[in-house]
């Protein structure tokens, strides 16, 4: 799917009475609206680096970025807005949403054997996988796996996630996106 459909399909999930599983969980539907929120917040306000919109201008040759994700994953909601506005910088870029629980290429993309998400795939026009990032950005997965491994609650973990995104304002993602792009180069 595209941009435009994703968000789409985040209406339907919050405008439907009836909503489907997982949605039908009042905890994944609540998860589902902040994300939204958060999303837009990120697509009107998410500044892009000057550095990565550099990088985009060298891209040549047509890339397929897959991005794999769902609108109740909390850190998609830190991640996806800034991987469409990077994708909009560049007329050889084609970027696809796959719904991780529909249909989707995660089983090829696992991280330590989970379906962790959101994961970004860039190919080149053959299908050939050139980069693969994600689920989170490297500073962000180190606090995560240290609340993790000191068996902090769900909750605890919740709130230091997003308190770190807010914080890094989308930066760390952008560093280490440009890095996997330059490879594609």
């Amino acid at each position: 799917m595209k941009w435009t459909e994703y968000n789409n399909y985040f209406e339907e999930i919050l405008q439907n009475t009836n909503p489907k599983a997982p949605y039908d969980n009042p905890d994944f539907l609540d998860y589902t609206k902040m994300n939204q929120t958060r999303s837009k917040r990120w697509i009107k306000h998410g500044e892009i680096l000057v550095s990565i919109q550099e990088t985009m201008k060298q891209i040549k040759n047509p890339q397929k970025w897959i991005l794999i994700t769902e609108p109740w994953c909390g850190d998609a909601a830190h991640s996806v807005p800034f991987i469409h506005l990077i994708s909009e910088l560049s007329e050889y870029v084609n970027l696809e949403i796959q719904l991780r629980d529909d249909d989707s290429e995660i089983e090829k993309y696992l991280t330590r054997g989970g379906k962790s998400i959101p994961i970004l795939v860039i190919r080149n026009d053959n299908g050939k996988d050139l980069a693969v990032w994600g689920p989170r950005p490297a500073d962000c997965q180190v606090i995560f796996n240290q609340l993790k491994a000191d068996g902090a609650e769900f909750g605890e973990t919740k709130i230091a996630l997003q308190n770190w995104y807010n914080q890094d304002a989308g930066v760390s993602l952008q560093e280490e996106l440009n890095e996997k792009i330059k490879i594609t180069l």
